[in-house]
């Protein structure tokens, strides 16, 4: 479990499939994104295989958890580009009622440190569709750089979008957090935040 401010997310289990499939499988959700599943069996399958690539080492898949509870309102998703997980590529999904909260950008950011910092991986990608612009301010808020389009790449039903390819490198994103971590401490009004924990 990685918990920071008011980020906290875990390792996926089977079990969250109802939480899950009720925070997600909607269209506002689903709109710029691959779909997820569209049932509880859906989502079943999915975070069993979710599982069985953690155990094989080409996948991490955390859980974001409500406030005061454990019940899994959204996914963020690692998997390995190469076999020694120096790139990789990650998406991410929540459930609307906690868009705008907050818990979005403090759990990525635990996430971020896990990735770069226990993963060692180099290069992180992401992808988003070009009218996705919360999914778009999201990455530029998290320190990405836009780096190309990919014309035609993702299909919604009947509609064939753009894609925008995204990239975080390991380096440059330490860089961007020590410097805002040295404006937030100098600021005549820091109040500390808690501190990243990782537990087993």
């Amino acid at each position: 479990m990685l918990r920071g401010g008011v980020g906290r997310v875990r390792e996926v289990r089977v079990s969250d499939a109802v939480s899950l499939c009720a925070q997600l499988a909607t269209d506002e959700v689903g709109r710029f994104i691959s779909p997820p599943p569209t049932s509880v069996e859906g989502f079943e399958r999915f975070l069993a295989w979710a599982v069985r690539e953690r155990a094989a080492g080409t996948v991490a898949c955390f859980a974001v958890t409500a406030p005061d509870t454990d019940a899994a309102v959204g996914l963020i998703q690692v998997r390995a580009l190469d076999p020694s997980f120096a790139l990789a590529e990650w998406g991410f999904a929540l459930g609307t009622p906690y868009w705008g909260t907050g818990l979005f950008m403090a759990s990525a950011t635990l996430v971020l440190r896990f990735t770069f910092d226990v993963l060692g991986v180099r290069r992180l990608e992401a992808r988003a569709a070009v009218q996705n612009g919360r999914g778009t301010a999201v990455l530029r808020k998290l320190h990405a750089t836009q780096e190309g389009c990919l014309r035609a790449s993702l299909q919604r039903g009947s509609a064939v979008l753009d894609q925008l390819l995204w990239s975080i490198l390991a380096d440059e994103w330490r860089r961007a957090e020590w410097l805002a971590q040295r404006h937030v401490t100098n600021s005549p009004r820091h109040s500390s935040d808690a501190v990243l924990q990782v537990q087993a």
